[in-house]
C-alpha cells in the first residue's frame, strides 16, 4: 500500500480547514457571505492542482468535516455537495494526462484532459448539486408560495402598495418555481469555473502545477455533447412538476458554460481590433441585466464547440508546451 506523503497530507488538510473557514465566516457576515463562499473552493482547488489527488481529496474530507463539526453534519453534507467535491472532482480531471500517441499525436508528449470536457462535468455535476440540495430543502411550489406570500405581505404594508392582483402573483409564482434553481445553477457554474481559473494563475506562480497553464480564449469551448444535454433540458423545462424542475437546472449550468464559452470566443475573435475593449465592458454587465445580449453571446458558444488538448512533453522528452486543436 503506497505510504501518504506527510508534506502533501498536512497541505491538504490545510485547505480543507480553509476552506471550511471561509464557509463559517459567509454564514458570520452577511456582507461579504457571496464572496467568502464563492472562494471557499479555492484552497481546495489550490491543494488539487498544485499537489495531486490525495491532496484534494483530504482538502474536501477536512472541509466538510470541520464545518460538520461547526455546525451540524447535515450543514457538512450540504455544502460538501454543492462546493467541495465539485472542486474535488474538477481538479482530479484537472490531473489526468495520458501519452498523446494514443490519440494520434507526437510521441513523448502527454494529452491533459480536455478543458471542454472539465466544463462538461463542472455543469453536469453542479446540475446534480442543486437538485439534491433542493430536495434536501423540500423545494417545490410549496415552498415558493411561502416565499412569494411573505414578500407580497411585506410589500403590502408599505404606503401607496397597489393591491395585489391573484393573477399576476399566480403567475410569479410558476416563473420562480423555475427560474430560481436555474439561475443557482447558472451562477454556480459561473463561480466555480472562475475560481478555478483563479486557482490555475496561483498555482502557476508556485512554480509546480500538475497541468500546463491553457489559453482561456482559443481553449475554453464546451463538449460538443453539450448541444444535446442542453436541449433535453429545455425540453423538460416545459413539462409540469419535479420533471420541469430537473430541466430548468439543467438549462441553467449549461446556459452557463455556453455563455463561458461565447465570451471566450469572443475574447478570441476580437484580438487586436481597437474597439475591443468597449465592446467587451459593455457586453459582460449587459448579458448581466439583459437576456438578449446573453443569448447572443450563449449562440457564439453553441457555434463553436471545437476541442483543444494541451500538450507537455513526457517526463525526460524535454518538449515544449504546445497546444492542439
Amino acid at each position: 500500500m503506497m505510504k501518504l506523503d506527510k508534506k502533501i497530507a498536512a497541505i491538504g488538510i490545510l485547505a480543507g480547514v480553509t476552506g471550511a473557514l471561509l464557509v463559517l465566516g459567509a454564514l458570520k457576515n452577511a456582507s461579504l457571505s457571496f464572496t467568502l463562499y464563492a472562494i471557499s473552493t479555492l484552497p481546495i482547488l489550490i491543494a488539487g492542482l498544485g499537489w495531486g489527488h490525495a491532496a484534494a481529496a483530504l482538502a474536501v474530507l477536512a472541509a466538510s468535516g470541520t464545518i460538520a463539526v461547526a455546525v451540524a453534519p447535515k450543514a457538512g453534507l450540504f455544502v460538501a455537495i454543492i462546493s467541495f467535491l465539485p472542486a474535488g472532482w474538477i481538479s482530479h480531471l484537472a490531473n489526468l494526462a495520458r501519452p498523446a500517441v494514443e490519440l494520434g499525436g507526437p510521441k513523448d508528449m502527454l494529452a491533459w484532459y480536455p478543458l471542454p470536457n472539465i466544463l462538461l462535468h463542472l455543469c453536469l455535476i453542479v446540475s446534480v448539486a442543486v437538485l439534491l440540495t433542493g430536495y434536501m430543502i423540500g423545494y417545490g411550489p410549496e415552498l415558493i408560495d411561502q416565499l412569494v406570500d411573505m414578500i407580497m405581505q411585506a410589500s403590502a404594508g408599505q404606503p401607496g402598495a397597489p393591491a395585489p392582483d391573484p393573477v399576476a402573483i399566480e403567475q410569479t409564482k410558476r416563473v420562480l418555481l423555475h427560474v430560481l434553481p436555474a439561475a443557482q445553477a447558472m451562477t454556480w457554474v459561473a463561480t466555480q469555473f472562475v475560481t478555478y481559473y483563479l486557482a490555475t494563475r496561483i498555482v502557476a506562480t508556485t512554480g509546480r502545477p500538475v497541468r500546463p497553464r491553457e489559453n482561456m480564449n482559443s481553449a475554453l469551448r464546451m463538449n460538443r455533447n453539450a448541444i444535446f444535454v442542453m436541449l433535453g433540458g429545455l425540453a423538460l423545462s416545459f413539462v409540469d412538476g419535479p420533471l420541469g424542475l430537473v430541466g430548468a437546472t439543467v438549462c441553467g449550468a449549461f446556459g452557463a458554460g455556453f455563455l463561458m464559452a461565447g465570451f471566450a470566443v469572443l475574447h478570441f475573435r476580437t484580438r487586436g481590433k481597437p474597439w475591443r475593449l468597449p465592446l467587451l465592458v459593455l457586453l459582460y454587465p449587459a448579458s448581466f441585466f439583459l437576456l438578449l445580449p446573453a443569448i447572443a453571446i450563449m449562440v457564439l458558444g453553441l457555434m463553436d464547440t471545437r476541442q483543444a488538448i494541451a500538450l507537455t512533453s513526457a517526463p525526460g522528452a524535454g518538449a515544449a508546451d504546445t497546444p492542439k486543436s
